[in-house]
């Protein structure tokens, strides 16, 4: 494993996560694994205000999502503090945080990559799959466990799990709360390359820095694009935030502001109408 120096991103008082960067790089790490990175109200809280810095921060081209230690990516929800009505946080309330997290992942106008490294099971397994792509280490394991510890997850999870593995593989998963190792996931589709443990965070560097050579909003609007098929109007409004940038990045768009603040008529005659 390459010995790079990751720092960490200051301004920030987080007690569940680990949040550095690298050469461009974000690195968000659940920082529990006493509870196989099971994460908490607090722990979801914190993945949103790092995903919400990242969209922000010019500098950051590539997020890599993972957990602390050897044995696990996460477990999804930590049982010990699942109340009636969701997990309940230091203030008493129960909520279901991790949507908004997922919704964060799914919209960020930037490659997200998993690199999960053993237990990705449950809310877990569906943070992996809302990443953009899943670099797996060869003890990696897969999974549901809703059915079995009174839950579910009829959102994303289920919904664009079928759309990767398609119905039939995705109702197993779901009914039988079966394991599946790196290999098998890979084969499924819900996984884009398995290496040694000790290879992981190489691989998804390298995999980062690949992207880091590619046109950012040609990557972004391809996000938006692959998105939009499947996520309604929701999905186009993102796509067509993204158009809407471009066009105002136009002499055309330009053009329009212009006349109306100098308070004359635009000429819009000057501009290609290309086929």
């Amino acid at each position: 494993m390459e010995n790079r120096e990751w720092k960490k991103i200051e301004g920030f008082d987080f007690k569940e996560i680990l949040f550095d960067e690298y050469n461009g790089i974000a690195k968000i790490t659940i920082n529990r694994p006493r509870y196989r990175n099971a994460f908490t109200p607090r722990t979801t809280w914190e993945m949103s205000q790092a995903f919400a810095w990242c969209r922000e921060a010019q500098h950051i081209s590539v997020v890599i999502l993972t957990g602390a230690g050897d044995k696990a990516f996460c477990s999804g929800g930590d049982m010990h503090v699942k109340g009636r009505g969701g997990y309940v946080g230091d203030d008493g309330v129960p909520r279901l945080n991790v949507l908004d997290v997922q919704k964060q992942i799914r919209s960020l106008p930037k490659p997200v990559i998993a690199m999960v490294n053993g237990y990705a099971i449950g809310g877990g397994h569906v943070l992996h799959l809302m990443c953009d792509l899943t670099i797996a280490s060869d003890n990696a394991i897969f999974g549901q466990t809703g059915p079995k510890v009174g839950s579910f997850d009829a959102g994303f999870g289920a919904s664009y799990l079928a759309r990767i593995v398609g119905q039939k593989k995705a109702r197993e998963i779901w009914f039988l709360c079966r394991q599946y190792s790196a290999i098998e996931a890979e084969r499924m589709g819900m996984v884009n390359k398995v290496v040694p443990f000790d290879q992981l965070e190489d691989t998804c560097v390298e995999w980062a820095q690949i992207m880091m050579e590619r046109s950012p909003l040609a990557l972004r609007m391809i996000k938006a694009g692959l998105n939009a098929e499947l996520d309604g109007q929701a999905g186009i409004q993102e796509l067509a935030g993204d158009a809407t940038m471009l066009y105002y990045m136009l002499d055309e768009a330009q053009e329009g502001g212009k006349a109306f603040l100098e308070k004359r008529k635009p000429d819009f005659s000057k501009y290609p109408k290309l086929p």
